[in-house]
């Protein structure tokens, strides 16, 4: 059975041949159709994560796929796979077939092709939580988000304007801006308009990118204002200069979706719905096992279109 796995901290993924999995007490056996690649792989596989496998391991926090074999679960139901440790300190989804916790396995209440199954639950949450439960979106605010293109950052734009926002969208290069969901203003991340330090024209910035000029967006969004911090793919670090930040009076909120990853399972059968029915679009990009090394190292240099995912 082939398997994509991670031999050492920062290198890249090779495919390997691995022992056909044996289903544990109280786990479920899945064939596995789809397997997201998303930016938490690529932070446990640096080795400077919290948490960790033991090396070699297999990754992939995410996934879905069909019941072979299960205690509650008929063979043929399709379910998506996240938590229980997969890809963190566990073997995750980048293998043909995988054992898994059942906490670990949901089923969806409306069916999806296998590549979003795969990984819509992350993006759909994170914005949906983002949103109602951190920044408390109210309708007519004026928001800002960040990596406006990306997965995450779109479907922020989509379900800000649903909840009757103005919103802006940033993207770092001119191509992305065409990939911006409707009714969003783009500009670029290297060139925010002049007035905006001075205007403070923003209630929100929901900042998806993160890096050392995450607190200089900040200051495009009013007094009393908040920041809702969700990625960090221009950076892991950023400096506060604490007077200036008192002054500027912008709350800085965090995403947690470990933290919030019941609310997102509670979220998640209207998501899927919207999806379905298409007023909620999500890209993905679609990718053979065998070019999946390089797609990482796309989606690590933020070259990728959408969600990732890798088929075996």
């Amino acid at each position: 059975m082939r398997a994509l796995r991670i031999h050492a901290w920062g290198a890249s993924p090779v495919i390997d041949d691995i022992p056909e999995p044996v289903r544990g007490d109280g786990e479920v056996l899945v064939q596995v159709d789809a397997a997201g690649m998303a930016h938490l792989d690529l932070t446990v596989a640096s080795g400077e994560f919290g948490m960790r496998p033991a090396l070699p391991y297999t990754g992939g926090v995410e996934g879905s796929g069909t019941v072979l074999e299960a205690d509650d679960l008929a063979p043929g139901t399709q379910v998506m796979l996240r938590g229980g440790g997969l890809g963190v300190v566990r073997d995750g989804t980048w293998q043909e077939r995988v054992s898994v916790p059942r906490k670990a396995v949901s089923l969806l209440d409306t069916p999806l092709p296998a590549n979003l199954a795969a990984t819509f639950l992350g993006p759909t949450t994170t914005a949906a939580v983002t949103l109602h439960d951190v920044a408390k979106l109210t309708a007519g605010e004026k928001v800002l988000v960040t990596g406006a293109a990306g997965a995450v950052g779109s479907l922020v734009c989509q379900l800000a304007r649903q909840a009757g926002a103005e919103v802006t969208g940033l993207v770092g290069r001119p191509e992305r801006l065409a990939d911006l969901p409707g009714g969003v203003t783009g500009a670029l991340l290297g060139e925010p308009p002049a007035g905006w330090a001075a205007e403070r024209p923003f209630d929100l910035l929901v900042d998806t990118v993160g890096g050392d000029r995450l607190i200089e967006r900040t200051r495009w969004v009013r007094a009393g204002g908040r920041a809702v911090v969700v990625g960090y793919t221009a950076g892991a670090e950023a400096t506060v200069d604490l007077p200036n930040w008192l002054l500027a009076d912008v709350a800085l909120l965090p995403v947690n979706m470990m933290r919030h990853g019941r609310r997102g399972q509670e979220l998640s059968p209207a998501l899927s719905a919207q999806l379905a029915a298409g007023t909620l679009t999500l890209a993905i990009e679609q990718v053979p096992v065998e070019a999946a090394a390089d797609a990482l190292a796309r989606l690590a240099k933020g070259q990728t279109r959408g969600r990732l995912v890798v088929t075996f």
